[in-house]
């Protein structure tokens, strides 16, 4: 498989939409701390979210989005202040780069894995509800149950994203490239 053309960009936002198309909710700028040919990761302290209807608010944790770009999910590992770490899987479409952002369209279902392992499938009714009022068909209907499974499968086996590792390393490369100056060196006059 050829290579992709690696993103230029640092800071990134992130877009998701509903299956018609209208914008469902933004996140401000993440950093582009890894692209390989299969996801792109962006690492946060935190993140303005502004949701469809206006309602702004702020996430808590540290974290990255893997937002793949063959796979029918995205993935947010957050670190929380216990030390442990929390996943939160959308189930969406494969991400696209697109006009300065990263896209996908959001199909409600997402699966949560917490720090003790307990995993607990969410919004199932919006996805049943979203499914009859944007007519999804009975292929996309598949591919979202079909992720939903693998997603499932993947966080069970604590295999990537969901190891953890990655995510730690990943967290702290992006630190050591945004640290701020720690001295100052007067530039040498000749």
């Amino acid at each position: 498989m050829a290579s992709v053309n690696r993103l230029k960009e640092k800071w990134i936002p992130v877009q998701a939409y509903k299956h018609d198309g209208s914008l469902h909710r933004l996140w401000s700028a993440g950093y582009l701390v890894e692209e390989t040919d299969e996801y792109w990761a962006l690492a946060t302290r935190s993140s303005l979210v502004i949701e469809d209807d206006g309602r702004e608010w702020i996430t808590k944790e540290h974290a990255i989005f893997y937002l793949f770009k063959n796979k029918w999910m995205n993935v947010i590992a957050m670190l929380k202040e216990s030390g442990g770490i929390c996943f939160y899987a959308n189930i969406a479409s494969p991400s696209i780069y697109d006009k300065g952002f990263i896209k996908y369209i959001d199909y409600d279902l997402d699966v949560k894995l917490y720090p003790d392992g307990k995993e607990k499938i969410l919004d199932i009714e919006e996805f049943n509800k979203n499914a009859h009022h944007y007519g999804y068909s009975q292929e996309l209907i598949r591919k979202i149950k079909d992720s939903e499974k693998e997603v499932e499968a993947m966080a069970d086996r604590r295999e990537f994203p969901f190891d953890g590792a990655h995510m730690k390393e990943l967290f702290k490369k992006f630190e050591e490239e945004n640290a701020p100056v720690k001295e100052y060196r007067k530039p040498k006059v000749e």
